[in-house]
């Protein structure tokens, strides 16, 4: 999988998959990796194998299974020979976080002592009109850091919604008013979306740099 990188090359770095339904160069994914390469983070994207063969054929792939991102998104890491913080957004964020959780179980790659921490934007805690399927099992496994970053009203998984799962207490979150998947307030709400990526940029910024300093 090739790596597009964003931010000085000594910055502490990032690794920030793609959603389910746009890739590494989304005008979300741009946004942030941007905004954080001007506050000194060093950001790796990437597209998983089912987008780029959509981006190569110009077909509607969907995403593969669960299962198979994490060893995609594994192998990746593993060639990358730094402390690093990992994440992404939706669908990306969701599997470095399975990947975060199983690397004190099952080993999904040889060295885990590399993982600094996760951070999650718009993490889908269940499907769009599912909210009984939840996806929490493995947030108990996660020995790294974790930061997630929330719209209020997201509509896979709103605050009224997460704060009733008893979730560990030592996540970081930021929860952006009004947002929602995308971190989008509507007008009436008084604030703006680049209002919230700023905020989401800065805390990000901050928790990457204090994920890989501490190590």
């Amino acid at each position: 999988m090739k790596i597009i990188y964003n931010g000085p090359v000594d910055g502490p770095l990032f690794v920030f998959a793609h959603g389910a339904g746009a890739g590494a160069d989304s005008v979300f994914m741009e946004s942030i990796a941007q905004g954080l390469a001007l506050r000194g983070i060093r950001v790796a994207r990437f597209n998983f194998p089912y987008m780029q063969q959509r981006i190569d054929n110009g077909t509607r792939r969907p995403p593969e299974r669960a299962p198979k991102l994490i060893v995609q998104y594994a192998a990746l890491i593993a060639g990358i020979e730094q402390p690093m913080v990992i994440g992404g957004k939706s669908m990306g964020g969701r599997i470095a976080s399975l990947v975060a959780a199983q690397l004190s179980s099952e080993k999904v790659i040889a060295d885990d002592s590399l993982i600094k921490g996760v951070a999650c934007l718009g993490f889908p805690f269940h499907p769009t009109g599912k909210p009984e399927k939840l996806r929490t099992e493995h947030f108990p496994l996660i020995k790294q850091d974790l930061l997630i970053i929330q719209g209020e009203r997201d509509t896979m998984g709103n605050k009224e919604e997460v704060d009733s799962y008893g979730l560990p207490a030592n996540i970081e979150w930021l929860w952006l008013e009004d947002g929602n998947h995308d971190l989008k307030p509507r007008v009436k709400s008084g604030f703006t979306q680049q209002a919230h990526l700023q905020r989401a940029m800065d805390t990000l910024a901050v928790f990457i740099k204090k994920a890989i300093t501490n190590c």
